[in-house]
């Protein structure tokens, strides 16, 4: 890749992060609910519309990659007059590099992501270390709760693996899963695995 190309991707990453700042300091500044739950990977909005109409007093966020998931989602929202819901298409990394700190996240959802199954394609996967230095330190010490779901066992061993060795998250064994939702995914899926874990 030539500098100069290299150059344009990165101006326009930066544009994005800027703009995705931008939104996030105008919604979540008071008077919005501190208590902040993100999705991330929502998909057709099914989990979050559902749980944010459980939560009027939680601001909701989902974020997904796809544009006509979140043309779905928006659609269900504004059918069950959600104020307290919204929905982005961006990049993960991008959000959560936009994201303050001074607005910690109280929860996050992780629902079935790509497995990415293949051994070379492992890199790909959301649960690795610098995500969850990113998710700590946008979180609060001892309350925000990271809550990871998904059908495939190899990946579930992963993500177990991988936030049990990182200091800055507990796994809660035994901890009751907050809200149930099926979904488009769930309906599909023979079995799943849970983890929880609090910001250490």
């Amino acid at each position: 890749m030539s500098e100069e190309k290299r150059r344009i991707i990165e101006e326009a990453r930066a544009a994005r992060i800027a703009a995705l700042g931008e939104w996030l300091n105008a919604r979540l500044a008071p008077p919005a609910a501190p208590f902040r739950v993100l999705e991330i990977g929502c998909g057709h909005g099914h989990f979050l519309s559902a749980y944010a109409a459980a939560h009027p007093e939680h601001f909701c966020l989902g974020v997904d990659l796809l544009s006509k998931r979140i043309r779905r989602a928006i659609r269900k929202r504004d059918n069950a007059h959600l104020a307290n819901l919204e929905f982005l298409k961006a990049d993960a990394g991008e959000l959560l590099e936009a994201w303050t700190p001074a607005f910690p996240l109280s929860a996050i959802f992780i629902l079935h992501p790509d497995p990415w199954p293949k051994t070379r394609h492992h890199k790909n996967r959301l649960i690795q270390p610098a995500f969850l230095d990113i998710l700590a330190g946008l979180s609060t010490t001892g309350a925000t709760r990271l809550h990871f779901r998904t059908d495939h066992d190899a990946y579930f061993d992963w993500a177990r693996e991988h936030v049990a060795a990182h200091p800055a998250w507990e796994i809660l064994d035994g901890a009751p899963w907050p809200f149930e939702q099926e979904t488009v995914f769930s309906q599909r899926l023979p079995h799943h695995q849970d983890l929880i874990a609090v910001r250490h």
